[in-house]
């Protein structure tokens, strides 16, 4: 098979996929179940949303026509740890709650070495859901407005 074919078909292969469950099955064996359990935290959370593969190389999650293309989570497996990136400020709203992770103003880091805390997922994605909805949806009118004279 020429390269040029193989290429076009690889393409198509990705088009019928998402990608996100090529993505787990490529991380080391250890580590699936979790990012399967980051997943579906997610996806019970946020139903509906359009899971992709686009933003990042990583799994990311959407609810198109609202600012910053609908992101509200994402997840990736970095050396150490599963990062949970959320909209801000979700992480702040729950200062006392992530004090035993690190976490940047947009990321906490969950360690390889420990469970995945699912009911806190779960809240934080849901805090970042209603961050993303409270902030005003693209459309016409959601660009200043100027008075013509």
């Amino acid at each position: 098979m020429k390269k040029s074919d193989q290429i076009l078909k690889d393409r198509e292969n990705a088009a019928g996929s998402n990608g996100v469950d090529e993505y787990i099955a490529k991380s080391p064996t250890n580590v699936q179940a979790k990012l399967k359990e980051v997943r579906a935290a997610v996806r019970e959370v946020a139903p509906g949303a359009t899971e992709t593969m686009s933003y990042f190389e990583m799994p990311g999650y959407s609810y198109p026509g609202h600012d910053y293309n609908g992101m509200l989570a994402w997840f990736g497996l970095k050396k150490s740890h599963i990062g949970l990136y959320l909209r801000p400020p979700t992480i702040q709203d729950h200062e006392k709650e992530l004090a035993s992770y690190a976490t940047t103003k947009a990321v906490v880091h969950f360690p390889l070495d420990e469970n995945i805390p699912v009911p806190l997922v779960k809240k934080l994605v849901k805090t970042s859901l209603r961050v993303m909805r409270g902030k005003s949806k693209i459309g016409k009118h959601s660009k200043p407005r100027t008075l013509e004279r």
